[in-house]
């Protein structure tokens, strides 16, 4: 059975800094692209940070210079540093990941469960 494990949320004040961690577990031949996404109350779920497997990242206007999306492959985890946090980024995160379990096969995507971020004023 495949997990997506998010750890990392929590309150922090603005100006502060948080780091989500995104553990995918089970029998996993290759991570392909992980991503970063986060939904506010009452908002559609927006992509924050993606990086694929060879690297190569992208951010959303509203993170860019304040958030570093990175990955362990050798651990398939995937991890957003997150610094000058500002109110407006208070949501829920979710991790996102393209799998592969074996070489020839297809891709299948998955959904973690959501770390809570709170950004207080």
């Amino acid at each position: 059975q495949v997990q997506l494990v998010e750890s990392g949320g929590g309150l922090v004040q603005a100006g502060g800094s948080l780091r989500l961690s995104c553990a995918a577990s089970g029998r996993i031949f290759a991570a392909i692209t992980m991503a970063w996404y986060r939904q506010a109350p009452g908002k559609e779920r927006e992509a924050v940070a993606t990086i694929t497997s060879d690297g190569s990242t992208n951010y959303a206007d509203s993170v860019k210079g304040r958030f570093t999306i990175s990955r362990d492959n050798a651990k398939n985890t995937v991890y957003l540093q997150m610094n000058s946090l500002k109110p407006e980024d208070t949501s829920i995160y979710y991790c996102n990941a393209d799998l592969k379990f074996v070489a020839w096969g297809r891709v299948n995507n998955y959904w973690g469960q959501g770390t809570q971020v709170t950004v207080s004023s």
